[in-house]
């Protein structure tokens, strides 16, 4: 924890609602849409993940930090121990830091990567309160403020998110007689090493390429920030992909995408899903998964057209987190089977993709 001379700042809500912190990181204010986690471990994974790109994390767990962040000195560890290049949120709300670090892996503390990277932080913020308020009232757009210094509030929900997030240029991962194009909507670099562990050749792209030109035997669209209602474009793609009728398989926003490429609708959620333990069910066979989940928006199971299915089902709020089309190698989920961090139990969903592939 740092000292009391630490710089003041405050979370001021777009209700007005204020919370009074203390700074560990760059002193700038920023603004984003406010949402909280409550994972108890991996904050190194999750703040570098695409999917919070824009937004202002507030971790219920209340210390964070005390292992510091791992190794990033070179591509091949960077590609390794975070999801990233860089951290992703906007923001960062805790109640206590960890100033000093404990751990084998790690090269510096958290305040160094977020300062490095220009991202604000705040500690001493009553994380319980301020969670139990957005739990309450829903997510809320918001901002950090120094020096009583307002910014215009962001909406990260009516932008296009994904063009900022995506990687800039083709990326081949692994070796293999299949191949696998990964479309870039922002993904966690956990994804691509999954199916890359799994045996294929994975070939990492920019959303915006033009999926024809490569020679591939499956696809699958990735995790990435923001409302799935703003990327009209990357739905009429996704229904070239799916003419193709080849395996084809959608992760979290690539999950929304695909659902509306095929008629689907999608909603905001009140407050998202954001957490290590969510619990899902399989729809036919009743099993049960503990999940990693990161997003705010959510398919109307109702909306699915005749030839589709829901697959998964959330047993805290009944929402839909997965659906397979009844004849074609379709199949989507709303959670992370990568995790990273979280639990492992649906890694199997990329064996079943890529059993679909012949």
């Amino acid at each position: 924890m740092y000292s009391d001379d630490s710089k003041k700042a405050t979370l001021i809500l777009e209700d007005n609602t204020t919370f009074e912190g203390f700074s560990f990181s760059f002193n700038n204010s920023v603004s984003g849409e406010v949402v909280f986690n409550t994972g108890m471990v991996g904050y190194p994974e999750t703040f570098s993940d695409p999917s919070y790109y824009g937004q202002i994390l507030v971790m219920t767990y209340p210390l964070v930090g005390n292992y510091g962040i791992p190794n990033i000195n070179n591509e091949d560890e960077l590609f390794n121990n975070l999801e990233s290049k860089k951290p992703q949120i906007s923001g960062l709300i805790v109640s206590e830091f960890s100033e000093k670090k404990q751990h084998w892996n790690s090269c510096k503390n958290l305040s160094e990567w977020l300062t490095e990277n220009k991202i604000p932080a705040l500690f001493d913020i009553d994380t319980r309160k301020l969670t139990k308020l957005l739990r309450e009232s829903g997510t809320m757009l918001g901002q950090i403020s120094f020096d009583n210094k307002k910014v215009k509030l962001f909406d990260p929900n009516e932008e296009d998110l994904i063009s900022k997030v995506t990687i800039e240029n083709e990326k081949r991962i692994g070796k293999g007689k299949k191949k696998v194009l990964l479309v870039d909507c922002g993904c966690k670099n956990s994804i691509a090493k999954s199916l890359a562990n799994r045996g294929v050749e994975v070939i990492r792209v920019p959303w915006k390429s033009d999926f024809e030109k490569y020679d591939f035997d499956g696809v699958v669209f990735s995790n990435g920030p923001g409302n799935p209602e703003v990327y009209n474009e990357l739905v009429e793609k996704a229904k070239i992909v799916l003419d193709l009728e080849k395996p084809t398989l959608g992760i979290c926003l690539g999950h929304q995408i695909i659902s509306r490429a095929v008629g689907a609708q999608t909603e905001k959620l009140k407050y998202g899903h954001r957490s290590q333990n969510q619990p899902v069910k399989e729809i036919n066979t009743n099993k049960c998964f503990v999940t990693s989940q990161n997003h705010g928006f959510h398919v109307l199971t109702e909306s699915l057209p005749g030839d589709w299915q829901p697959w998964f089902e959330n047993l805290n709020d009944n929402t839909n987190e997965g659906i397979k089309h009844k004849s074609l190698p379709f199949m989507t989920v709303q959670f992370h089977p990568e995790a990273s961090p979280g639990p492992v139990d649906t890694a199997f969903i990329f064996d079943e993709f890529l059993s679909k592939i012949k």
